[in-house]
């Protein structure tokens, strides 16, 4: 009889407590929603002097893209956002943009940061040609397979007649641009670089590199308040 008399008691809290742990759920998912859909602020952004960088360097807003060669997301980017950067605020002197290296893909990475570092140090203008030709190079399928190679380098560098591929061939040997690449690897660590492309808008990294609408968001933001 008394079991009889508290089963409804029993089963009115094991409901409660399942509506308890269904709203507990919706409220971690929301916030976990929540969080994925922010962006990170830093208190700084990333130093760009030595970085390869576009644009006119009294620009008020700076956008850094930390890359990789052997990325097929960085590739998209380039081909997609990128021309779209430009046009609306590089090219109208509103933002400068720099390229971080990252080395997400090993040996083939730091090739090709090194190549393009050497290149930078021999002509500015040029590494961004050569920059350009070593992503379309990038194959569209297995680009995990063995692509970035010495070959390859001066294959491309032969074409861009202000590179000269001896003293590329030179400064790859020796690894002249070293120090330049891992000075890359330690703004990678600091600011906690995970994936690639990351894109930042002064202090701010995108969570979705992506979403243009969001990138011209966070610059016309900054630009009204540099006025």
């Amino acid at each position: 009889m008394t079991k009889r008399e508290n089963s409804p008691f029993k089963i009115a809290v094991i409901l409660t407590l399942a509506v308890f742990v269904l709203l507990a759920a919706l409220v971690l998912i929301n916030n976990m929603k929540s969080k994925s859909n922010s962006e990170t602020t830093y208190d700084k952004q990333p130093p760009i002097e030595g970085q390869p960088t576009l644009g006119d360097s009294d620009a008020p807003i700076t956008v850094v893209e930390f890359g990789d060669f052997k990325c097929p997301s960085c590739k998209a980017w380039g081909e997609t956002i990128y021309p779209q950067l430009m046009s609306d605020y590089v090219d109208t002197g509103k933002v400068k943009f720099s390229y971080i290296n990252v080395l997400f893909h090993g040996d083939e990475s730091k090739l090709g940061s090194l190549a393009g570092e050497a290149v930078y140090k021999q002509n500015p203008e040029s590494y961004w040609i050569f920059h350009k030709e070593l992503f379309k190079a990038q194959p569209s399928e297995n680009h995990d397979g063995l692509w970035i190679t010495n070959e390859k380098i001066f294959e491309i560098a032969k074409t861009i007649p202000e590179i000269d591929v001896q003293q590329l061939q030179n400064d790859l040997e020796n690894q002249t641009s070293l120090e330049e690449v891992k000075k890359d690897e330690k703004l990678v660590e600091e600011f906690k670089v995970q994936s690639t492309p990351s894109i930042m808008v002064n202090g701010t990294m995108l969570e979705d590199p992506f979403d243009y609408e969001k990138i011209k968001s966070l610059i016309d933001k900054e630009l009204e308040e540099s006025k």
